[in-house]
Protein backbone atom coordinates (compact mmCIF):
# COMPACT_ATOMS: atom_id res chain seq x y z
CA UNK A 1 0.00 0.00 0.00
CA UNK A 2 1.36 3.42 -0.99
CA UNK A 3 0.04 5.98 1.48
CA UNK A 4 2.27 8.71 0.02
CA UNK A 5 0.09 8.99 -3.08
CA UNK A 6 -2.63 10.56 -0.94
CA UNK A 7 -0.30 13.09 0.69
CA UNK A 8 -1.10 16.79 0.13
CA UNK A 9 0.89 18.41 -2.69
CA UNK A 10 2.71 20.72 -0.26
CA UNK A 11 3.93 17.68 1.67
CA UNK A 12 5.09 16.03 -1.57
CA UNK A 13 7.05 19.15 -2.52
CA UNK A 14 8.71 19.30 0.91
CA UNK A 15 9.53 15.60 0.68
CA UNK A 16 11.28 16.19 -2.66
CA UNK A 17 13.14 19.23 -1.29
CA UNK A 18 14.28 17.17 1.71
CA UNK A 19 15.53 14.30 -0.45
CA UNK A 20 17.29 16.73 -2.80
CA UNK A 21 18.89 18.48 0.18
CA UNK A 22 20.22 15.19 1.59
CA UNK A 23 21.58 14.02 -1.77
CA UNK A 24 23.17 17.40 -2.50
CA UNK A 25 24.64 17.67 1.01
CA UNK A 26 26.25 14.25 0.77
CA UNK A 27 27.67 14.90 -2.70
CA UNK A 28 28.92 18.37 -1.84
CA UNK A 29 30.60 17.31 1.41
CA UNK A 30 32.53 14.65 -0.50
CA UNK A 31 33.82 17.30 -2.91
CA UNK A 32 34.73 20.07 -0.47
CA UNK A 33 38.48 20.69 -0.22
CA UNK A 34 40.82 20.53 2.75
CA UNK A 35 38.48 18.95 5.30
CA UNK A 36 35.91 21.72 4.92
CA UNK A 37 32.48 20.64 6.17
CA UNK A 38 29.21 21.79 4.65
CA UNK A 39 28.40 23.75 7.81
CA UNK A 40 31.71 25.59 7.39
CA UNK A 41 31.05 26.26 3.72
CA UNK A 42 27.57 27.51 4.63
CA UNK A 43 29.03 30.19 6.90
CA UNK A 44 31.64 31.20 4.32
CA UNK A 45 28.96 31.35 1.63
CA UNK A 46 26.67 33.36 3.91
CA UNK A 47 29.34 36.02 4.36
CA UNK A 48 30.25 35.98 0.67
CA UNK A 49 26.60 36.70 -0.16
CA UNK A 50 25.88 39.21 2.59
CA UNK A 51 29.24 40.70 3.52
CA UNK A 52 29.76 42.68 6.68
CA UNK A 53 29.90 41.39 10.22
CA UNK A 54 27.43 39.44 12.32
CA UNK A 55 27.19 38.26 15.88
CA UNK A 56 27.41 34.54 16.63
CA UNK A 57 23.81 34.70 17.87
CA UNK A 58 22.55 36.19 14.60
CA UNK A 59 24.47 33.53 12.65
CA UNK A 60 22.92 30.80 14.80
CA UNK A 61 19.50 32.28 14.10
CA UNK A 62 20.18 32.55 10.36
CA UNK A 63 21.25 28.89 10.21
CA UNK A 64 18.58 27.70 12.63
CA UNK A 65 21.14 26.00 14.87
CA UNK A 66 21.92 26.34 18.55
CA UNK A 67 24.37 28.97 19.74
CA UNK A 68 26.64 26.13 20.86
CA UNK A 69 26.67 24.55 17.41
CA UNK A 70 27.44 27.89 15.80
CA UNK A 71 30.17 28.59 18.36
CA UNK A 72 31.78 25.27 17.42
CA UNK A 73 31.63 26.13 13.70
CA UNK A 74 33.00 29.63 14.34
CA UNK A 75 35.88 28.28 16.44
CA UNK A 76 36.85 25.80 13.73
CA UNK A 77 36.74 28.46 11.01
CA UNK A 78 38.64 30.96 13.15
CA UNK A 79 41.35 28.37 13.93
CA UNK A 80 41.86 27.98 10.18
CA UNK A 81 42.01 31.75 9.65
CA UNK A 82 38.86 31.73 7.50
CA UNK A 83 36.89 34.13 9.68
CA UNK A 84 37.80 36.88 12.10
CA UNK A 85 36.20 37.12 15.53
CA UNK A 86 36.61 40.33 17.48
CA UNK A 87 34.94 42.19 20.27
CA UNK A 88 31.93 44.33 19.56
CA UNK A 89 32.94 47.96 20.20
CA UNK A 90 29.38 48.75 21.36
CA UNK A 91 29.15 45.80 23.76
CA UNK A 92 32.39 44.48 25.22
CA UNK A 93 30.80 41.14 26.06
CA UNK A 94 29.61 40.46 22.52
CA UNK A 95 31.59 39.29 19.49
CA UNK A 96 31.46 40.16 15.82
CA UNK A 97 32.34 37.68 13.08
CA UNK A 98 33.52 38.53 9.56
CA UNK A 99 35.05 36.76 6.58
CA UNK A 100 38.82 36.97 6.04
CA UNK A 101 40.54 37.02 2.64
CA UNK A 102 41.56 33.39 3.32
CA UNK A 103 37.87 32.60 3.96
CA UNK A 104 36.93 34.17 0.64
CA UNK A 105 39.62 32.09 -1.07
CA UNK A 106 38.44 28.90 0.67
CA UNK A 107 34.91 29.58 -0.54
CA UNK A 108 36.15 30.08 -4.12
CA UNK A 109 38.07 26.80 -3.90
CA UNK A 110 34.98 25.03 -2.57
CA UNK A 111 32.87 26.40 -5.41
CA UNK A 112 35.53 25.25 -7.89
CA UNK A 113 35.57 21.80 -6.27
CA UNK A 114 31.87 21.32 -6.95
CA UNK A 115 32.18 22.61 -10.53
CA UNK A 116 32.04 19.07 -11.98
CA UNK A 117 28.65 18.51 -10.32
CA UNK A 118 27.44 21.86 -11.63
CA UNK A 119 28.63 20.93 -15.12
CA UNK A 120 26.77 17.60 -14.97
CA UNK A 121 23.59 19.33 -13.81
CA UNK A 122 23.92 21.88 -16.62
CA UNK A 123 24.22 19.04 -19.14
CA UNK A 124 21.15 17.31 -17.73
CA UNK A 125 18.89 20.29 -17.04
CA UNK A 126 18.57 23.48 -19.03
CA UNK A 127 19.16 26.95 -17.68
CA UNK A 128 15.50 27.59 -18.43
CA UNK A 129 14.46 24.74 -16.09
CA UNK A 130 16.59 26.13 -13.27
CA UNK A 131 15.33 29.64 -14.01
CA UNK A 132 11.72 28.46 -13.93
CA UNK A 133 12.18 26.75 -10.55
CA UNK A 134 14.06 29.60 -8.87
CA UNK A 135 11.25 32.16 -8.36
CA UNK A 136 9.01 29.60 -6.62
CA UNK A 137 11.85 28.36 -4.43
CA UNK A 138 12.85 31.92 -3.50
CA UNK A 139 9.26 32.84 -2.57
CA UNK A 140 8.95 29.64 -0.52
CA UNK A 141 12.23 30.40 1.29
CA UNK A 142 11.21 33.98 2.00
CA UNK A 143 7.83 32.87 3.33
CA UNK A 144 9.36 30.23 5.61
CA UNK A 145 12.07 32.64 6.76
CA UNK A 146 9.51 35.29 7.69
CA UNK A 147 7.23 32.74 9.38
CA UNK A 148 9.86 31.16 11.61
CA UNK A 149 10.03 31.57 15.35
CA UNK A 150 12.64 34.05 16.56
Amino acid sequence: MNDAKADPMVFKVFTEIGIIEQLARTHLERQLPDGLKLSHFGVLNHFARRGGTQSPASLASAFQVTKGAMTNTIQRLEARGLIDVRGNPRDGRAKLVSLTPAGSQARREAVAAVAPLVAELEKTFSTEEFSAALPFLQRLRIYLDEARDP
